[in-house]
């Protein structure tokens, strides 16, 4: 990879964009070794993890997932997904993150040499661009490799540079078995 060993780094990781890429390669992330990748190679100041969760439910699939990195050096932050009703009447979850990326990226920056954005939303574009004013680097965490592919274009360009998830399964991946998958309920990001 592109760290230095003297880096300040920080992790900012969209869980609902992680979430479709990763299933997009078919594997489960392991993030104990995710983790731990980015703490032999800089010094870490911070693994953020963001995802909306549905409130109300006496079980909700992602909530092991939650306390599981809470607990090991993330700190995650939610929101309470919001229930809609499409235009052809389906009932749908909506839980978009990129605001408390924005903010928490932007608030970090000048305490940072490096940061880490795992999505591809092409909305992030300016967001980099911000960032990489204030004399940060950016790398950009997503993958080509999926059918559809899950990184924007734009957002490719404007980082300082990119790596595809699908070239550090060794690293930070297991296969995806059909008894281990965990079903979690993916959130409309709009």
């Amino acid at each position: 990879m592109i760290f230095l060993p003297h880096e300040r780094i920080a992790l900012f990781i969209d869980g609902a964009n992680l979430y479709s890429a990763a299933r997009g390669l078919n594997i489960d992330l392991d993030f104990a070794k995710l983790l731990a990748s980015f703490r032999d190679q800089a010094v870490l100041i911070r693994a953020h993890y963001y995802t909306a969760v549905v409130e109300g439910e006496e079980f909700s699939p992602i909530r092991p997932l939650v306390d599981w990195l809470g607990y090991n050096g993330f700190s995650v932050v939610t929101k309470p997904a919001k229930r809609f009703t499409d235009a052809q009447g389906h009932s749908r979850i909506k839980g978009n993150m990129d605001i408390e990326i924005a903010v928490d990226m932007l608030e970090l920056a000048p305490r940072l040499d490096h940061v880490v954005l795992f999505s591809g939303d092409g909305d992030f574009r300016r967001l980099v661009q911000a960032v990489q004013a204030k004399g940060v680097r950016v790398t950009v965490v997503s993958t080509l490799k999926s059918q559809p592919p899950m990184l924007s274009d734009d957002l490719r360009r404007q980082a300082d540079a990119y790596i595809d998830l699908a070239d550090r399964l060794d690293d930070w991946a297991r296969p995806r078995t059909p008894s281990a998958s965990p079903t979690v309920r993916t959130f409309d990001r709009n």
